[in-house]
């Protein structure tokens, strides 16, 4: 593995590329698991989560490994504080993600059929707010070779937008699966009704999340 001293040496934003990666593969395995659950037994989506763990895990890790080992006598194009706020929020990305991997097995989904149906549809419009923020932690390298102005700027700003529509697209879609759920709330278990609205509302996290990050990027171009 690539140490982080050495990732430093090519870039400043080169470790929190590295870390997106963790996260990305944190993203990829829960997508898995959507795509598991009715399709795949028990015991094997249980281990697609296990696998979430690890790669949590894993983000952890190089999380860690970044916050100790930032040179201090760096010269670094940001501020040191903003460089560790947007990698915090990339690893709550990580967090949530295994969040709802655990809370997807804890009962057998498949049998809420249409209910289930649109939270994997809640999901994808999540994810396309997470796509958005990937480009974006890739772009930094060329906004530093920008001095963080002109076109490039510009085209990471126009991103950022997008990706703020797309969490209002995605937040108007969380409300309308809510008011469906609750006009058939009174068939389901309480343990069932319970799940569903919670990950209802972790899924949504993931666009919020992401749109927070983007907007913490923008912080850092309005400031240069």
């Amino acid at each position: 593995m690539l140490t982080i001293a050495r990732l430093f040496g090519k870039s400043p934003f080169a470790p929190l590329q590295s870390h997106m990666k963790k996260v990305s593969s944190c993203i990829r395995k829960l997508s898995e698991i959507f795509e598991a659950l009715g399709q795949k037994n028990q015991n094997e989506v249980e281990a697609l989560v296990k696998q979430l763990s690890k790669l949590e895990h894993e983000a952890d890790l190089t999380k860690n490994d970044i916050r100790n080992h930032l040179p201090k006598s760096l010269f670094l194009p940001i501020d040191r504080g903003q460089l560790l706020e947007i990698l915090s929020i990339q690893d709550n990305l990580a967090d949530k993600a295994e969040e709802i991997g655990h809370l997807l097995v804890l009962l057998p989904l498949d049998t809420l059929n249409e209910l289930f149906t649109n939270l994997k549809l809640l999901y994808k419009k999540n994810l396309e707010t997470f796509k958005d923020i990937k480009i974006i932690v890739k772009e930094m390298n060329e906004l530093l070779e920008s001095s963080f102005g002109g076109m490039e700027a510009e085209k990471v700003k126009s991103m950022i937008e997008k990706t703020s529509y797309k969490e209002y697209e995605a937040d108007k879609f969380k409300h309308q699966l809510l008011k469906q759920f609750f006009q058939v709330a009174n068939t389901l278990s309480t343990p069932s009704f319970y799940l569903y609205v919670r990950l209802i509302e972790e899924v949504h996290q993931i666009s919020n999340i992401s749109e927070r990050l983007a907007n913490r990027i923008r912080m850092i171009l309005e400031l240069k």
